[in-house]
């Protein structure tokens, strides 16, 4: 009996100890984490969204706390040569394989949106895949919220032939950027003043 107790309570601690190490370590690489998550993820849409910024948008980017979800929401700044040119956002909408997420840069002088890039998708290669291509890309710069829907819904986007889910996926996160804007617009321009 004293040997089964003995056992009992070293697995105790050995699984308690195992679980603090686990935790901490968690806790000491989640900034390295989100930070290549920032840098090779979504860093490469910012340049989608405006190819000429000048600044270090993850290095200024600012959480803001959606007030539609209450979750935290990363916006960054697009300058060129200090001035602040668009705000950019991700968005999420249901694919055909998996959520994809679009990064959104928005105007705040005139409300239209600057471009998109894609961050995440997990849609069938050759097909829904070609909403990352510079032709789907290409048809949202310079239009405003309401008309970046697809044409079968009242907006001026045309789906992808073949990649309808994947199109209606992408116009939905882009919408879904476009509500958080909508809901931070006055927060952020305060913010990066």
């Amino acid at each position: 009996m004293r040997e089964i107790l003995k056992m009992i309570v070293v697995l105790t601690l050995i699984s308690g100890i195992s679980g603090f190490a686990l935790s901490s370590l968690k806790q000491m690489t989640a900034p390295t984490i989100e930070l290549q998550l920032l840098t090779f993820v979504q860093g490469p849409s910012l340049k989608q969204v405006l190819p000429d910024y000048t600044n270090d948008p993850v290095k200024e980017r600012k959480k803001f706390t959606n007030p539609l979800t209450n979750k935290l929401v990363n916006v960054f700044p697009l300058k060129v040569d200090g001035q602040l040119k668009a705000v950019a956002i991700e968005g999420f909408g249901g694919g055909y394989g998996d959520n994809i997420g679009v990064m959104v840069g928005f105007d705040p002088e005139n409300n239209k949106l600057v471009g998109i890039g894609i961050t995440t998708m997990k849609e069938t290669p050759g097909i829904g895949s070609r909403i990352a291509e510079p032709d789907f890309l290409k048809r949202f710069p310079g239009l405003s919220e309401s008309e970046a829907k697809l044409k079968s819904q009242g907006g001026v986007i045309d789906a992808l032939s073949g990649a309808t889910i994947s199109s209606t996926g992408a116009v939905v996160a882009v919408q879904d950027a476009g509500k958080i804007y909508s809901a931070l617009k006055e927060e952020i321009l305060q913010a990066f003043k």
